[in-house]
């Protein structure tokens, strides 16, 4: 599918904050503060991927979207117009009510418009590369090497540019997956648009955001707005996830229901399937039926393997005693 500008973003499910994603080809980066502003502050435009995220269609183009006038989007007037854009086509990577990612295709004045057939292209594009995204993220086991322990500093100043950057933090800001985002002096796009929701806080209240690493691990983001000598400032720090942190992405990524993570944590903390019905008001049936349905997503035949393997692929790395490295990894040349 042709496209002009294009972008694929990845997003937290819990924050619809980006968290990566290639941007090589994608919006010049002098638009990039405005468009977090309209995207994760103000919300409002008819497109908005929190508006997105509640619509049964998967697939939506802007025009349709403004019944054909498009000067009714802020949006199209402080972003594609001044492009020479003429139309946007965005595509919801979702897996139920867990959005992973969105895909931004735009066509400028001289392209032909989008039409019903790139529409459901898009739609049949949607689903597979929803759920091939969301197993992409699903933690790989163990790896190697040594990694700093302790959370990065990033200090940005009122035009979201790079004041200060501790070793730590350059070291795992390195480690987002986000290409075509950041030139000299900026950060990625995962860490501003992170900065701009933190903006509009409280001063000193955090917010926070998780994004995936290339190595099948997480990172966690939180940010604040500080005062410097009179001139307003954000600090983000930037670190590994922690393993409570892990375990709403880890059910999420298995693809579970409500009813079914609920059940798994039961699992998780060594509850029988007695304790678990009588806990849930379910009879012992209903949640052999669950368990099972668990198992098939999480590729498992018992509780005993869904328990090793969601401790040794993702809680075990996170251990700190010996012969693991500070931040939770099999030391080299150290043997488990």
């Amino acid at each position: 599918m042709p496209a002009d500008v294009w972008c694929g973003v990845l997003l937290d499910p819990s924050t619809m904050l980006d968290t990566g994603g290639e941007h090589t080809h994608g919006f010049p980066p002098e638009y990039m503060s405005r468009l977090f502003q309209i995207e994760h502050v103000e919300q409002d435009d008819v497109d908005n991927i929190r508006a997105l995220a509640q619509r049964a269609a998967r697939v939506s183009v802007l025009s349709e979207s403004t019944h054909h006038d498009l000067t009714t989007s802020k949006y199209y007037r402080e972003i594609l117009e001044p492009l020479g854009l003429s139309d946007e086509l965005r595509v919801m990577l979702r897996d139920g009510d867990r959005v992973w990612g969105l895909l931004v295709l735009c066509r400028g004045e001289g392209s032909r418009p989008f039409d019903a057939g790139d529409v459901a292209l898009a739609e049949a594009v949607s689903r597979p590369a929803s759920d091939a995204l969301r197993r992409s993220l699903l933690l790989s086991g163990l790896d190697r090497g040594d990694l700093p322990d302790a959370p990065g500093l990033i200090m940005l100043d009122a035009d979201l540019r790079i004041r200060s950057l501790s070793d730590t933090a350059r070291h795992w800001v390195g480690r987002l997956q986000e290409s075509g985002s950041a030139d000299e002096g900026t950060c990625p796009y995962a860490v501003q648009a992170l900065a701009t929701r933190a903006r509009t806080t409280t001063p000193g209240t955090p917010v926070r955001s998780r994004a995936p690493i290339g190595s099948g691990r997480w990172l966690t983001l939180h940010a604040w707005t500080v005062d410097q000598g009179g001139e307003p400032a954000t600090a983000i720090s930037i670190a590994p996830a922690e393993a409570r942190d892990l375990t709403a992405i880890i059910l999420d990524v298995y693809g579970l229901s409500a009813r079914e993570r609920q059940i798994t944590q039961h699992v998780l903390r060594g509850n029988s399937t007695n304790e678990i019905a009588r806990r849930l008001h379910l009879s012992p049936y209903t949640v052999q039926d669950h368990l099972k349905s668990v198992f098939d997503k999480a590729g498992v035949r018992s509780r005993r393997e869904l328990t090793a393997n969601l401790f040794f692929h993702h809680y075990f790395p996170q251990l700190t005693d010996p012969p693991l490295s500070t931040d939770g990894r099999l030391i080299n040349g150290v043997d488990g």
